[in-house]
């Protein structure tokens, strides 16, 4: 029978992550460990990413559900199958703590030349808000490292502000060398929005994630269809639909790209429905991680990997904290390896 655990940590970051919802300092995160009791030296783990202000729990909603869960798992008396659809990053910790459990609790969920470490991930460089100088170094670094495509947190500076950072990375970077990726949040309002694009537009930019805050189906209709700039959904797509729901919200918004979190969507097989929504009406799409440790971020790149999609991905680089599960993750560049060389630390998880 399998038997379940959980442990709650809080991850702080190395820098400040400034969106234009704010600064967040630190990150609390659960993670889930399975083992069947008749072969306990066997254990899967999976990680539940909470974002405050996005994920759509809150700390209170897991710290209590996490806990019955892994009673009713102890009991014999949960249903693997049954999905937590209110809880989308309890359940997408029970379903990465499986598939790790019965892939023999090694890390290795998605056997793939990724994980034999012959082939690696293109990720983009994300950029965090913050002061301008601050900005510019995070692009000087990365320009440095020969990134391909940065991804900008833009909507907390002034406008003008943010325009003269993208004038400087264009100067030191045209779009033949350098993908241009923004991301919103949601910073904008509908009323002044186009304006927006449409002095953005004049930096060559591959795309803009969530513009306008989610649930305004029909002004992101109009944006999408009117915008100089590709749009690309982010928090639009959270939240629990239905698969009718997800087709009328593709059908009606008609975006350019999606931005598919799994850690929030709770499951591979909900970030696959839009993908194959996608796929069906000609959208463009890409993974991107959740500000998960190292964990979560293994489980989807490796995931990831297996979709074939050769767009940089948004997965994160197990750089954002202070404290980590020590993995074989690593960049070469800006491209995330598996190296096989390396172990999995998990002494980061002995209680104190």
């Amino acid at each position: 029978m399998i038997k379940a655990s959980y442990l709650r940590k809080t991850l702080h970051f190395i820098r400040p992550a400034g969106t234009s919802r704010g600064i967040m300092y630190e990150k609390p995160v659960w993670y889930i460990f399975l083992h069947d009791d008749k072969n306990p030296d066997i254990q899967g783990i999976g990680e539940c990413s909470y974002i405050p202000g996005l994920s759509a729990e809150t700390e209170n909603d897991i710290d209590k559900k996490i806990e019955e869960i892994c009673y009713l798992i102890n009991q014999g008396c949960f249903d693997f199958n049954q999905g937590l659809s209110s809880y989308p990053s309890i359940n997408f910790g029970i379903e990465t703590a499986l598939i790790d459990l019965r892939s023999g609790g090694e890390r290795k969920l998605f056997p793939s030349d990724f994980v034999s470490g012959n082939d690696c991930i293109s990720i983009n460089g994300l950029i965090w808000m913050g002061k301008r100088d601050e900005i510019i170094q995070q692009i000087n670094e990365k320009l440095q490292k020969n990134y391909r495509c940065l991804k900008l947190k833009i909507g907390a500076l002034d406008l003008d502000e943010e325009l003269e950072i993208l004038g400087y990375i264009r100067r030191h970077a045209d779009s033949a060398k350098l993908e241009l990726r923004l991301d919103a949040n949601g910073a904008f309002k509908p009323c002044n929005v186009m304006n927006v694009l449409e002095k953005l537009s004049g930096f060559d930019v591959h795309s803009i994630e969530q513009p306008i805050a989610r649930a305004q189906w029909r002004d992101m209709a109009y944006i999408c269809n009117n915008s100089p700039v590709p749009i690309a959904l982010d928090e639009e797509l959270t939240g629990h639909l239905s698969s009718d729901e997800k087709a009328e919200l593709i059908n009606q918004i008609k975006p350019q790209y999606l931005v598919l979190k799994p850690g929030l969507l709770g499951s591979f097989n909900q970030a696959l429905e839009y993908i194959q929504l996608a796929q069906k009406t000609g959208i463009g799409w890409w993974i991107t991680s959740s500000l998960e440790s190292n964990i979560g971020l293994n489980a989807i790149a490796q995931w990831t990997y297996t979709l074939g999609n050769n767009m940089p991905q948004g997965l994160g680089t197990g750089l954002l904290y202070k404290e980590n599960v020590q993995s074989p993750l690593e960049l070469s560049g800006d491209r995330l390896c598996f190296n096989t060389r390396k172990k999995w630390d998990l002494s980061f998880f002995r209680k104190s």
